[in-house]
C-alpha cells in the first residue's frame, strides 16, 4: 500500500465493523428505526468499550499544548543578600 494511503486501512476495518453492529442492532430492534439506532448504539459501546477495557484495542490521544511566547522583556535581578 501506498504511503499516502495508509490512513485508508483503519477506515476499512472501521466500517466494516460498524456494517456488522450495525447488522446485529437492525436483527435486536426488528426494523423499527429508532429502536434500530438504539440498539446499535447499544452494541457499538458494548463492543467498543469491552475491546478498550481488555486492552485489545488502545486509543493513543495526543494533547498538544500551545506554548506561551517567550517573553522579550529581561528577567528582574535577584534581590541581594542582608548584610548584618
Amino acid at each position: 500500500m501506498p504511503e499516502d494511503m495508509l490512513w485508508l486501512q483503519p477506515v476499512l476495518i472501521g466500517a466494516v465493523i460498524v456494517f456488522i453492529l450495525d447488522l446485529i442492532g437492525n436483527m435486536i430492534s426488528f426494523s423499527n428505526r429508532f429502536m434500530n439506532a438504539l440498539a446499535t448504539a447499544i452494541v457499538f459501546a458494548v463492543v467498543f468499550g469491552g475491546l478498550l477495557y481488555s486492552g485489545v484495542m488502545k486509543l493513543d490521544i495526543k494533547t498538544v499544548t500551545e506554548t506561551p511566547p517567550a517573553s522579550t522583556s529581561t528577567p528582574s535581578p535577584a534581590p541581594a543578600p542582608a548584610t548584618p
